[in-house]
């Protein structure tokens, strides 16, 4: 049986490596091409995008906090420093904890942020082990109070509080790990178990020998070279601490591709020596906090299924259940008729990657690799089971095969090379088909096929993830910049330019800035940023939920006090998406800026965007005061000054109207007659601004408290019959959408379908017609000529539009099969096309063809069933409108 790795490395989520990493030819030539290769300018240049951020799960995982919200732990008191107080964890910020009293409830008045690395916290249960004394803060009336009415003395109210609570673990407290991360928490020479690749109930313990953001580069214990030596990503289900296998009655056996290689006294040895190691230097168990538990698996042996090759992951082939090892894993054979060859299979489990149902190719158009020895030229699933006497695999055996998590084809992003899984290239999705993506990799010196990948696997990262993690990048062959540099090379005396001051460079170009892991530099320390509840809230913010927040946030690392201080402004918003969208356009060419992606939930929607957030302590003031510029409210209503009693603004004996003229004199605008007086056109007056796309999703459920004040207002009187159309869609929209949809609401009168349609008709070459976006295929010139779309208006590229209505040249009852065949190969469901011609399925036919219908006789599921009817029922309107006066 072949090694499972194959079918980790089919999924480039784990695979063996020989890790003597050949030198590729481009390799030599590349060395000042990966220094100077640079994401923004690359996909600036080639009009290109990056996958969104959120694509990748596995990545948003490993950045998050090793502390939860819901933990209790003990603080000093700040009144009292020689007492202390248990609180608990709301929420977290990289090293930045948002804490509450115990005794507070759901009160949010009294919560203060603190910093793991400085503040003196410490796990419940030191106060009693070092005696110090336990009691809430002497200055806090309320808390005392709130407690005495209810408890006799604190010790029996902490003993009710604390009863199934969990505390933070010590570790993250004191020590090394102190504030890390928890993919920081695997440290070189930390000892884990993996599971065998070919037998499901056998571990053996590997060492850690380099982690790169959560990709752990292990090696066999025992072993000394590093010809088996793999490259996989902490998260994965293979990976257990150490003690695991024991623990739960399963065998530690070295695996079989390597068992020969040394006797059985010597394993035995080695394995005693692992198991000290990893005693000194123990995992904490919050590094597998995340880890995702197994789903009992429905398939039995002799089941037929789709499956992407194990050796070879550029092509899907046909697979079957040879072995039922547990309700949690089986194993998969590639389908060999020939039986030369030795049997090529994996162990999967109920959410392996790239295992799909029968049928999947032909429903999604994508060629099925037929199995050896198989003497018909066309495969069909049903001749094949009737002739091997087997069953096909129920769809209800397979994980979502639809969910694409927001990739899109022309996207580009960080692949690890299936081929040579110690390299991480450039790459391109070329196609997505349901959960499936195919891949160009960039920058190799031999050309490869497209790999196909699932869009859960943890072998793609986004882009900028080996920059921020130190780790070489394979970029492509020949970048813009370097082309640039060629040209001044060839000819000097023609092209050398004084080069440009570094003032005027942009400033990720001119000075690329290290992530920083260790202590923080006092440049990037941002000082305390203070809420002045009293200062005017202008027309975004909920006054009411801006008194409800902490007075003051930080000191600590800017970008990360700077991010809280912007969600609280979200959360405190009438509606979160406006102010999303305002500080959006919040930008200054002269700071030193980070881009960091922010969230709102406003009406069951969650909106997501990248704001730019400075990095450097001298910007923080000027970067608060351009957000309350654009927010419209005072400039100290958060700043670094505390007002106290009067705002040097006067900004509290203004009423609204008043106030927001006075502060648009202030802030520099010009009146329209001014700008007039200057001999400038006025703009219109109803203009907006461009603005980015949002990312929008469904609101989930999330493991974080909820982080909105409690009781307050969820929505405003003023503005109430309007909100953005494109913010509620599950996608984001661009531009010109978004401002053809909000001209209604602002008066203008809006042409109907047929007029706007009418209004271009005979305008635009028909070879300049915008192509179906949903189509799958171009259309050969005569299906092109037979079946042409009516003409409509030029719209920007990236803009989700209608698809075009159907012109006929023929009445669809006088269609024959061979006519209906042609009409749906033109289509998005060319694959379906067989079917039509099995079925006689004619013009008149096809007219009275519904979902029901579609779903029953065909065999078909809703997706397909749907995209089929929707062509079906553009020739039913076309037919009205053109035949059936």
């Amino acid at each position: 049986m072949q090694s499972a790795g194959a079918q980790e490395r089919l999924m480039m989520s784990s695979s063996p490596s020989n890790c003597k990493l050949e030198k590729q030819a481009s390799d030599a030539e590349s060395a000042e091409e990966e220094m100077d290769f640079n994401w923004d300018e690359y996909l600036e240049e080639n009009g290109a995008t990056a996958a969104p951020y959120t694509s990748f799960k596995h990545v948003e995982i490993s950045l998050q906090s090793s502390f939860q919200p819901g933990m209790k732990l003990e603080v000093a008191n700040k009144s009292s420093p020689d007492t202390y107080w248990v609180a608990t964890i709301i929420t977290t910020c990289g090293q930045l904890l948002l804490l509450r009293y115990c005794g507070y409830g759901d009160d949010r008045k009294a919560d203060f942020w603190c910093d793991v690395m400085t503040a003196d916290l410490h796990p419940v249960g030191w106060c009693t082990q070092n005696n110090r004394v336990l009691m809430p803060p002497e200055d806090d009336v309320y808390l005392r109070k709130a407690i005495k009415e209810k408890y006799s003395d604190w010790t029996d109210f902490l003993v009710q509080d604390l009863t199934g609570s969990r505390t933070a673990p010590a570790n993250l407290l004191e020590g090394p790990l102190r504030g890390k991360n928890t993919v920081d928490l695997i440290k070189e020479g930390c000892v884990l178990e993996l599971q065998s690749a070919s037998e499901p109930s056998s571990y053996w313990p590997v060492l850690v020998l380099r982690n790169v953001g959560g990709r752990l580069l292990i090696r066999y214990a025992g072993l000394d070279d590093q010809s088996h030596d793999y490259w996989i990503f902490y998260l994965d289900t293979r990976l257990r601490p150490m003690g695991w296998a024991l623990e739960n009655n399963l065998s530690l056996q070295p695996p079989k591709e390597v068992s020969d290689i040394k006797t059985a006294d010597q394993w035995q040895e080695a394995l005693e020596t692992v198991k000290a190691e990893s005693e000194n230097r123990p995992l904490p168990l919050e590094v597998f906090k995340d880890h995702v538990d197994l789903q009992k698996h429905s398939f039995k042996v002799g089941m037929k299924l789709e499956m992407v090759s194990p050796e070879e992951p550029t092509h899907i082939c046909p697979v079957s259940v040879t072995k039922v090892y547990s309700e949690n894993y089986f194993q998969v054979t590639v389908d060999d008729l020939t039986g030369e060859a030795p049997p090529r299979s994996v162990v999967c489990h109920a959410d392996s990657l790239g295992i799909l149902p029968i049928q999947w190719c032909l429903k999604n158009g994508v060629g099925l690799e037929r199995p050896r020895g198989l003497q018909s030229q066309d495969f069909d699933w049903a001749d094949y089971l009737k002739h091997t006497g087997t069953e096909a695999a129920p769809d209800a055996c397979f994980p979502d095969t639809s969910q694409s998590r927001g990739f899109c084809k022309e996207m580009w992003l960080e692949a690890v090379n299936p081929w040579q899984p110690g390299e991480i290239c450039v790459a391109h999705i070329t196609q997505v088909k349901g959960r499936l993506l195919w891949l160009r990799l960039e920058g190799l010196s031999n050309s490869i096929p497209e790999c196909i990948v699932d869009a859960e696997s943890m072998a793609i990262f986004p882009v900028g993830w080996c920059e921020a993690n130190g780790y070489p990048l394979t970029p492509p062959i020949k970048p813009v910049c370097q082309k640039q540099r060629k040209v001044a090379v060839v000819q000097p005396e023609k092209q050398v330019t004084p080069p440009p001051s570094v003032e005027n460079l942009p400033i990720n170009l001119c000075q690329p800035v290290a992530m920083d892991t260790g202590a923080m530099n006092g440049k990037y320390c941002c000082p305390q940023i203070f809420v002045n509840h009293r200062c005017f809230s202008g027309p975004y913010l909920n006054k009411g939920r801006i008194a409800e927040l902490p007075q003051a946030v930080g000191p600590g690392k800017c970008t990360l006090v700077l991010k809280e201080v912007l969600s609280m402004l979200i959360n405190a918003a009438y509606k979160p998406g406006r102010v999303l969208r305002e500080l959006q356009m919040v930008e200054d060419p002269q700071w030193n800026f980070q881009e960091e992606t922010l969230k709102a939930k406003y009406k069951g929607k969650s909106y997501r965007s990248t704001i730019r957030i400075v990095r450097v302590a001298e910007q923080v003031a000027d970067f608060c005061r351009k957000v309350c510029v654009k927010l419209q409210c005072c400039p100290n209503l958060f700043s670094l000054t505390l007002v106290t009693d009067k705002c040097p603004e006067n900004c509290s004996v203004q009423t609204k109207t008043k106030y927001t003229y006075y502060y648009k004199k202030r802030v520099g605008r010009p009146s329209v007659g001014e700008q007039c007086a200057e001999g400038e056109l006025a703009k219109p007056a109803r203009r907006r601004k461009k603005r980015k796309a949002i990312f929008v999703q469904k609101k989930r459920r999330s493991s974080t408290m909820d982080y909105t004040p409690a009781g307050s207002p969820q929505d405003s009187d003023e503005d109430e019959d309007e909100e953005d159309p494109s913010l509620s869609e599950d996608d984001s929209s661009s531009e010109p959408r978004e401002e053809r949809r909000e001209a209604p609401a602002r008066g203008r009168p809006r042409r109907s379908a047929s007029q706007q349609q009418g209004s271009f008709l005979g305008h635009a070459p028909a070879e300049d017609r915008p192509s179906r976006r949903r189509s799958t295929r171009s259309l050969s010139h005569n299906e092109a000529a037979k079946y042409p779309p009516a003409k409509r208006p030029h719209t920007e590229v990236g803009v989700c539009e209608e698809e075009e209505s159907l012109v006929l040249d023929t009445n669809p009852l006088e269609w024959s099969v061979a006519d209906v065949v042609d009409f749906i190969k033109s289509t998005d469901c060319a694959a379906l096309s067989k079917i039509f011609q099995e079925q006689d399925i004619d013009g008149q036919a096809l007219l009275l063809l519904t979902l029901p219908t579609v779903q029953e006789c065909m065999d078909l599921k809703l997706g397909p069933a749907i995209k089929l009817c929707h062509q079906i029922e553009r020739v039913k309107v076309a037919f009205y409108a053109q035949y059936a006066k």
